[in-house]
């Protein structure tokens, strides 16, 4: 583990509790820079977005692996299918309406760069957590050029950004990148070895699905010196017993409900 993230592990922890999913959540289209502006205006100083490479290796965000969802691709490609973003370079995937999908409002917004999201974060304080989504086959790569990106665009902020994945290879290809980057490894169910994994990968977070979290789970986790945050959580009560059980990171859709100051 290195000194940066062994600091980062006994001090204090430096992130928000109350991080914006994608954005805004719900409110604008998801891993636009409009969306993590609605963040900002409901208060928001930490976001969660989800970065993926181009063919020619340019980081930029999308949840799916695949356009259709989240941008007009059908119709401007005129095309039957739903492509793979990944396997088009950056020239091409730039040219797409990502906010028309979700509203008139936010007609011609684009799918931005992780260098126009550390702009962002820069020019308004801000926290991100970097959820590396790997196309398909690409995990130990993908996670290598974000870390790389991350941590050039990132050198002069006073924290750094968080990096996280389902897919521990993606992990293992940022350490490999740069390993003083944390990490944490993302759960949706409580596979066989998920915390010898994540004590492997030198993380110094895990992110579980509410659901996951009991008070077990959190003081098991808690044990091994590892901080715990949470997806998605849109409910006060399940917030309240997040809270209870000391969470360190709620993320949310519902930034128009929760204060993030709370």
């Amino acid at each position: 583990m290195t000194q940066a993230t062994q600091t980062l592990l006994n001090g204090d922890w430096p992130y928000p509790r109350w991080i914006a999913h994608r954005g805004a959540g719900k409110l604008a289209p998801e891993n636009t820079l409009a969306a993590f502006a609605l963040g900002a205006q409901h208060g928001y100083r930490m976001f969660e977005c989800d970065v993926k490479l181009s063919l020619d290796d340019v980081p930029f965000l999308l949840h799916d692996d695949t356009l259709s969802r989240t941008t007009n691709v059908i119709r401007t490609w005129n095309t039957d299918h739903n492509p793979v973003a990944g396997h088009f370079a950056w020239s091409k995937l730039s040219t797409l309406d990502a906010g028309s999908w979700h509203s008139e409002q936010f007609k011609d917004a684009k799918i931005p760069t992780l260098e126009q999201v550390a702009a962002f974060c820069t020019q308004n304080n801000c926290h991100i957590n970097l959820e590396i989504k790997p196309t398909t086959g690409t995990d130990h790569h993908t996670g290598a050029v974000v870390a790389e990106y991350a941590a050039r665009l990132w050198q002069y902020a006073a924290t750094p950004p968080l990096l996280s994945s389902f897919k521990p290879e993606a992990l293992r290809g940022a350490a490999a990148a740069h390993a003083d980057l944390p990490r944490a490894l993302l759960l949706d169910t409580l596979w066989d070895g998920w915390l010898q994994t994540a004590l492997e990968l030198q993380c110094v977070a895990i992110v579980f699905h509410h659901s996951l979290i009991s008070t077990e789970t959190a003081q098991l986790v808690k044990k091994e010196g590892l901080r715990f945050l949470s997806y998605t959580v849109n409910d006060a009560e399940t917030a309240n017993r997040l809270m209870a059980l000391g969470i360190d990171g709620i993320i949310t859709d519902r930034v128009d409900f929760f204060q993030p100051d709370q």
